[in-house]
């Protein structure tokens, strides 16, 4: 069957094979703050592949709509095809087959963006029911927000900006929040035996031919996902991140992350991104290799 290159991402490559039916073709390759990296990671598809199948198919248990079709080997899968729309003003929702052009977060924990926005004052202690922003303290609640996903840098947008944009209204927004919560809770249940806390991730949505909401894209890997490692965390209370976190801080202790925001607030060239080091391409490796054995492991 001939296979058409539609799009080359910095993750995966996709491939039009049929009307309606698209191939994902996972790659090695890595990419933070938007800028992929020359370097690649040994074995990374074929492990996301893993992973993305394993909790699509966590999905047909909890029967959640999705565009995955069936794998079709160590590091492609076939799902359903979603319409690209890029002008905003062009959105019909629910009412064509379309991405939402917005992801969806959900956040367990404190850590990252968010607790660097905490220290900033964007977030306020009291949203949150506390009085003091801790990193690494549990939420008592999930915290919900939304960012764009076709711009050439993702931003968080307020909840009125989400759904102007994907001219969505409130109602399906609460779905998509009850859907996400849902997902998360049965992860967590899941990774129960493991030695992972599932801290935070993102989703994607879009519409079938039958306008439809399903979820697209992959969720769960360390791509999209941020996890810990459980049996340090509650024995010595470290926070050892088990995700692509590892090579977003490599890029903000070399000081490249704070040169490229520079740029980017003065619409300047943007820096080119450094190789990783070699040693961190080996240690990411491991780190993927480590989360894959985890969630292929789990169990009810």
């Amino acid at each position: 069957m001939k296979k058409t290159l539609i799009y080359s991402g910095s993750v995966k490559d996709v491939y039009s094979v049929e009307d309606g039916i698209c191939e994902f073709d996972f790659t090695d390759k890595v990419s933070v703050f938007d800028k992929p990296i020359a370097n690649v990671i040994p074995g990374k598809g074929e492990m996301l592949c893993d992973m993305a199948c394993y909790w699509f198919d966590v999905l047909k248990e909890l029967e959640i709509n999705s565009h995955f079709i069936e794998r079709t080997g160590p590091k492609s899968m076939r799902v359903k095809e979603v319409q690209i729309i890029r002008d905003y003003s062009k959105i019909i929702d629910g009412k064509m087959n379309h991405l939402i052009p917005l992801e969806f977060i959900l956040r367990h924990y404190v850590a990252g963006s968010f607790y660097d926005r905490s220290l900033k004052g964007k977030i306020e202690p009291k949203s949150l029911g506390v009085s003091e922003v801790i990193y690494g303290m549990e939420l008592f609640e999930p915290y919900f927000e939304t960012s764009t996903k076709l711009e050439s840098h993702d931003r968080l947008l307020t909840n009125d900006e989400a759904l102007e944009i994907a001219k969505m209204e409130q109602e399906r927004m609460d779905e998509i929040e009850d859907i996400c919560i849902r997902i998360d809770d049965a992860m967590e249940d899941r990774l129960d035996s493991s030695n992972l806390i599932h801290v935070d991730g993102k989703k994607e949505f879009g519409y079938d031919l039958e306008g439809q909401l399903m979820i697209v894209d992959v969720f769960g890997t360390p791509d999209e996902d941020r996890y810990w490692d459980k049996k340090r965390c509650l024995e010595n209370g470290e926070h050892i991140e088990l995700s692509k976190e590892a090579v977003r801080t490599h890029y903000r202790n070399i000081g490249y992350k704070e040169e490229l925001e520079a740029a980017r607030k003065t619409k300047s060239e943007e820096p080119p991104i450094p190789d990783m080091p070699s040693k961190l391409v080996n240690e990411v490796s491991e780190i993927y290799k480590s989360i894959a054995k985890e969630i292929l492991k789990a169990t009810n």
